[in-house]
Parts: structure tokens; sequence; C-alpha cells
């Protein structure tokens, strides 16, 4: 469970952040003509990852603030155009650094002492996990996905309620940047 809340700060932000974002849509679409949206009702509890009921509480926030700053209202699921829906996911990545060190005078090396010099190959491999969040938009007539929003960083263990608030709100703010596209994005 630690490590599923751990990823629940799913793109935790910090004043040096390396969020990756990116979003695809259908260029064939008006996006202009999307006014409310509804969620997308979760059919099974089986999903392979799962944020706690809290941070899925700040994500839909994230998300219903920004689209309500474009201009999309939330209604019932009968009226809605778009219906919005987020996944997340953890993947594990390995960094491998080599590097040289101590090059140069070693008067302790060799048969002739003081005219040998010393390099020493140091290698550190570290393991870190990388979030990522992907909201989709889907048209409600048509069933078509209409918009997608990606947003990845490395996960950054956050202590304190109002830390994983704004690293959620960053990372989703983030994310919409780009919604609605515009033409020649």
């Amino acid at each position: 469970m630690k490590k599923v809340f751990i990823a629940l700060a799913v793109l935790a932000l910090s004043a040096c952040s390396t969020l990756k974002s990116s979003s695809d849509f259908d260029p064939s679409v008006a996006f202009e003509q999307y006014k409310s949206y509804a969620w997308i009702e979760k059919k099974n509890d089986d999903a392979v990852y799962q944020l706690d009921g809290l941070m899925d509480q700040r994500v839909r926030s994230a998300i219903e603030t920004q689209l309500s700053q474009k201009g999309i209202s939330k209604v019932d699921k009968q009226n809605a155009d778009l219906l919005v829906n987020y996944i997340t996911k953890v993947d594990k990545k390995i960094n491998i650094d080599t590097f040289n060190s101590h090059f140069g005078y070693n008067p302790y090396y060799g048969p002739r002492w003081g005219l040998a010099g010393s390099m020493q190959t140091e290698t550190v491999v570290r393991e870190y996990e990388v979030g990522t969040m992907i909201v989709d938009l889907v048209d409600n007539k048509t069933g078509k996905l209409v918009w997608r929003g990606t947003v990845a960083d490395t996960i950054r263990e956050q202590n304190t309620p109002q830390e994983r608030t704004e690293s959620i709100n960053n990372a989703i703010g983030e994310l919409m940047i780009n919604y609605p596209p515009k033409l020649g994005q």
C-alpha cells in the first residue's frame, strides 16, 4: 500500500521540475463544440493500478478546475458532450552512470615509484520510478477518443497533503495546457 501511496504523488513536482507532457487529438474535430463533460464510470475494480481515495479526489478536482477554466461545465452523463477518464501508471527505470576517478599522479603505483598514474572506473546504478498520468476526453455521442494528454515525471515522495495537492495541480495544469488544441499544433 505504501508503494501505491507514493505512486499517488504521480507527478510530484519541485522547483526544478522534470515534467514531460504531450497531447494528441483528432484534427477533424471542432473542439469549440464541447461545453460540458461527465466522468466515465469505472466498470470494475480490477484495474492494474488505482489511486487511493484522497489522491483520486485531488486528481479529479484538478481536472475539473482545468476544464472549468476552459469554459466546460460538469453535467450528468446523458447531457455531457465529453466523457473524461484518467489513467495512471508507474514504471521502474534504471540509470547507470560510469565515470573515471582518481586519474593522475600516484607515487605508490608500479615498480618505479612516482612515475605512473592511476585511474579507477566507478559505476553507480540508481533505480527510480516514473509516474505517468493520461487524461482522455471522449466524444459522448460518437464514443470516439478525441483528445489525450499525457504527463510524466520522476516520483518524489511528498510529505504533506498540501504538497501532494500542489503537485497534482501543477501536473494537471501542465497536461491540460494544450487543450483545446490550436490549429497547427
